[in-house]
């Protein structure tokens, strides 16, 4: 469905195309993942010259998709872990339509059952889709949320879940934990472990080190800001071969350079087109502009590296940006296959050091291709901020008993191949940085920044976030050069209920 309140941000004006233009423009864009995909295509469908610069073998950065080798010589799909594409994730979408009109590389799951250290279960089955009403279904229907919890709950202080405005939800939550405002609001800690937590460890934090106003905007996009319901979808096959290589297929015939394999060292101002990029190969690429699509480790490492780029304020805020703490995803193929009635995906709270389990060839093809011929499964265990450093032997065996306690079955399995990736890689988004964190603009003329960590004023998150100002870089330089831009949608910009708004500006008052 498509909510009828979605908000829709309207493309900027100009020429259709820049043939219409004396000179055609050339960008290049630092970073193959989501980001730097969607300004890539922004760019080249109006005819810029575009030159996509990415570090590794594939597209799609951090959902990108790969192959392995097991032990047995048997080659494999393998990738960083199970990632949900919400319906509300409407800018991600329109990029992923360039290649699949009616998403049909997409599958539904609509089920996520949610288990905690006490055997409680929640599920997101059934709800309602409209605001308020589904968040109230789920609340009753809890085994970790009951009446009295609801009755006790500080409803001013909390009417800012249900009030969100962005950026003012920032202004108002910033400087707060999650953890902290859900002690503040009463919310049960039962609850708090299956409804919260699962949402705040998306963003690979523990709701003591989350910014309370990225917990609400989340509660914003995900329950009571949209209508779309809970319902996500999942790649049918592995992520190179449903998402990105089609993606690369449709940009080449796009006429965009595509470099795998090399990365940008530094940029310089100056070059016949105002910007040069300096890459791992030792060339230099002269361009109109430049998109850095990069993780934050990347973005600091090429700003360090390009001394002239910039304001000092500019660079600071570039610095300060911060790293989650290590995740792990570990993906098991056994020999034997898990219980039928297991879901393709298990949330989990208060059962450390796991998350989440995925049963990937439930959904995934080349898994359940694999797992038909080894009458076995395909199973992955996800760590979210597992602490810094781990110890990765220690890790992975308490999330093997961690898996066996939950599906015992798997404890008498063989492991025919396994893959443990240790990652810290992904933005934190801790309390008091909003107002600091660099946005899609920059200082520099034809210089824009892009990527899931890059603060844009928009209700969105995780993949919709990299997608949208990936999306917003292209427009900004599109301006520039004259040439019309790309509409972008979102979940209503606040929350959808008058009455909770009016609860959350007694809020303000009493503060």
């Amino acid at each position: 469905m498509i909510d009828g309140r979605r908000v829709t941000h309207p493309a900027p004006d100009g020429a259709p195309h820049a043939r219409t233009l004396p000179r055609k423009p050339h960008v290049v864009v630092v970073g193959a993942g989501i980001a730097g995909l969607a300004a890539t295509t922004g760019l080249a469908e109006r005819g810029v010259s575009v030159e996509l610069l990415e570090r590794q073998e594939y597209l799609g950065g951090r959902v990108g998709g790969w192959t392995n080798q097991l032990s047995d010589g048997t080659y494999v799909a393998n990738n960083r872990g199970f990632h949900a594409f919400f319906r509300q994730y409407y800018n991600l979408r329109a990029l992923l339509r360039r290649t699949d009109p009616d998403l049909e590389r997409l599958r539904a799951v609509e089920d996520y059952p949610l288990v905690d250290a006490h055997g409680r279960r929640d599920t997101f089955r059934g709800l309602p889709k409209t605001p308020p009403w589904n968040a109230l279904a789920f609340a009753l229907r809890s085994p970790t949320f009951r009446m009295r919890d609801l009755v006790r709950l500080n409803a001013v202080a909390a009417a800012p879940l249900a009030a969100v405005s962005v950026p003012d939800i920032y202004t108002r939550l910033d400087d707060l934990d999650a953890e902290t405002f859900l002690t503040d609001i009463n919310f049960p800690v039962a609850a708090r472990h299956l409804a919260f937590e699962v949402f705040a460890r998306s963003f690979f934090a523990r709701p003591e080190r989350l910014s309370a106003a990225e917990l609400a905007t989340m509660f914003h996009i995900y329950f009571l800001g949209s209508s779309e319901g809970l319902v996500f979808d999942v790649a049918e096959s592995n992520f190179d071969t449903a998402l990105w290589e089609p993606l690369g297929q449709y940009l080449i015939g796009q006429r965009v350079r595509l470099r795998t394999e090399v990365s940008a060292e530094s940029v310089s101002i100056g070059g016949t087109r105002g910007l040069r990029v300096h890459d791992s190969t030792g060339g230099t690429i002269d361009a109109d502009g430049v998109v850095l699509a990069t993780d934050t480790t990347a973005l600091q490492q090429i700003v360090a590296a390009s001394p002239g780029l910039g304001d000092d304020g500019w660079r600071r805020q570039v610095w300060r940006m911060r790293t989650a703490p290590p995740f792990a995803v570990q993906r098991l193929w056994l020999d034997r296959p898990v219980d039928s009635d297991r879901p393709a995906f298990l949330g989990t709270g208060g059962l450390d050091p796991v998350d989440n389990i995925s049963v990937v060839s439930n959904y995934e093809s080349q898994a359940a291709e694999w797992a038909r011929a080894h009458n076995g499964s395909v199973i992955e265990v996800h760590s979210y901020s597992v602490g810094e450093p781990p110890d990765a032997d220690d890790l992975r065996q308490r999330m093997l008993a961690r898996l066996h306690q939950l599906y015992p079955e798997t404890a008498s399995a063989g492991i025919v191949g396994e893959t443990m990736m240790i990652r810290d890689d992904c933005p934190l988004f801790s309390p008091g940085t909003f107002a600091d964190r660099p946005t899609v603009d920059t200082p520099v003329d034809g210089l824009l920044l892009a990527g899931d960590g890059i603060r844009i004023d928009l209700p969105v998150a995780l993949m919709e976030r990299a997608a949208t100002t990936g999306w917003s870089a292209a427009n900004r330089l599109l301006a520039t050069f004259g040439l019309g831009g790309h509409t972008l949608h979102t979940v209503p910009v606040r929350g959808r209920s008058p009455v909770l708004r009016w609860l959350a500006g007694l809020d303000r008052r009493a503060s």
